[in-house]
């Protein structure tokens, strides 16, 4: 007996001391993420997160060169790719973002909504991307986050912030205290440390002109809506597409509510032009969001342009270079001839608008025009657009898009450093 009690203390001890060493172990190989401020990286036009099905075939940041959210975690950075309406306005992109942050439910806003008469409710996020996001952890530190935007990406960001910052006067006189979302009340600029904009055409691009004239604005924007809506109802949606357009009736909730009529929810969504990216990229659509949109004075803002085109010595002019994504190829060589001024929103587009990423002008790209800017020294600065060197390669090539693999993962895992090195 006294044997087989000495066995049973003997057993007893190891299981605990297996069991507290594997604890131990599991532990000390527990991922810690190098940054303490997760960075969200929010999409372009017609661009998808990491949500989508889509993205585990063709990622769309990394693109051609994999996969980079799986990268800059391997390195050690915890990031998050957002999923938004890809043909969305940055009004209703920012507040699905929001949502889509937090884990909760889109509002739209109960003004925005009646004025552009659709739905105000989206989907149900019901897992937060960032968790805790906007609370203090255990120290008393806020949870912050850092926010990329590529493309039209970048608008999103900035329309984030504002109302982040300021919230929305039209939205609370409309909304009753007690049902506003919080998106619309402000007072929440330092949920974020610092927002970054990559190739984003600030001040829209004059390749927008000839397409005008031409018609082909109104032939692509009703396109993508019909592409939309097709796509949005078939049994790819919510797996390998999702247009995020429940609020015009055009496509289904994944999982969720159905689309409105095809015929009746196309004639909304078409009416309300103005209440799309098509339209927040023209000119007159980036003038009224410059003038909506304020810079945070607590926040760091960087701008990367990029470049595909090259100076022809003598000449004086600007060529495509043959590394240009020949689908684009045509729109840069537009762009290097365009010398104008808009009699509208009074843009000059001269011979410093040549340069161009084969979408977006450079100079747009770099910093709204009517904020404060400056050249990057290699210090940082809050309030102030930060504005990095121009890079070579054309819109795609800045997302990994017929890229170099090291160059494009090189580029940024050191962004990514320098965010996280940032002081408070």
């Amino acid at each position: 007996m006294k044997f087989r009690r000495l066995i049973s203390f003997i057993m007893s001890v190891v299981i605990v001391l297996c069991t507290c060493t594997a604890v131990a172990f599991a532990d000390n190989n527990k991922w810690h993420p190098k940054n303490s401020e997760p960075f969200v990286f929010v999409h372009g036009l017609n661009g998808w997160g990491g949500a989508e099905d889509i993205n585990g075939i063709i990622p769309y940041w990394g693109a051609t060169t994999g996969d980079l959210m799986s990268y800059l975690q391997g390195e050690g950075y915890e990031c998050y790719s957002a999923s938004v309406g890809p043909l969305s306005s940055a009004w209703d992109r920012a507040c699905e973002l929001y949502a889509q942050l937090l884990g909760t439910t889109v509002d739209y806003g109960e003004a925005h909504s009646k004025k552009f008469n659709h739905d105000r409710y989206g989907r149900t996020y019901y897992d937060a991307l960032v968790p805790d996001w906007g609370e203090l952890d255990e120290t008393g530190r806020l949870q912050q986050i850092h926010l990329i935007g590529h493309s039209f990406g970048g608008t999103t960001v900035r329309m984030l912030i504002q109302l982040l910052t300021e919230g929305s006067p039209e939205e609370q006189a409309a909304t009753p205290s007690g049902e506003i979302s919080g998106l619309f009340t402000g007072g929440k600029g330092d949920w974020v440390k610092s927002a970054t904009t990559i190739c984003t055409p600030h001040n829209s691009a004059s390749v927008y002109y000839p397409l005008e004239a031409l018609g082909l604005d109104i032939i692509v924007q009703t396109f993508s809506y019909v592409y939309a809506a097709v796509m949005g109802r078939s049994f790819l949606n919510g797996g390998m597409v999702d247009f995020h357009l429940e609020q015009f009736g055009l496509t289904d909730v994944p999982g969720g509510e159905k689309a409105d009529n095809f015929f009746s929810a196309m004639k909304l969504a078409l009416e309300n032009k103005e209440d799309s990216c098509q339209y927040d990229l023209t000119p007159e659509g980036t003038v009224k969001i410059n003038e909506m949109l304020d810079i945070n004075e607590d926040i760091y803002y960087y701008s990367y342009a990029f470049s595909t085109t090259e100076e022809v010595p003598l000449l004086g002019i600007q060529l495509p270079s043959i590394k240009t994504n020949p689908v684009i190829y045509l729109t840069s060589l537009v762009m290097c001839f365009m010398n104008f001024t808009d009699p509208d929103t009074g843009v000059v587009y001269d011979e410093t608008w040549y340069a161009n990423d084969a979408l977006v002008n450079t100079e747009s790209a770099k910093y709204p025009l009517d904020e404060p800017h400056k050249d990057y020294d290699g210090s940082c600065e809050k309030g102030v657009w930060n504005v990095m060197p121009v890079r070579k390669g054309d819109h795609g090539t800045a997302i990994g898009l017929f890229a170099d693999k090291e160059e494009t993962r090189s580029f940024y895992l050191e962004f990514c450093e320098m965010l996280n090195a940032l002081p408070d």
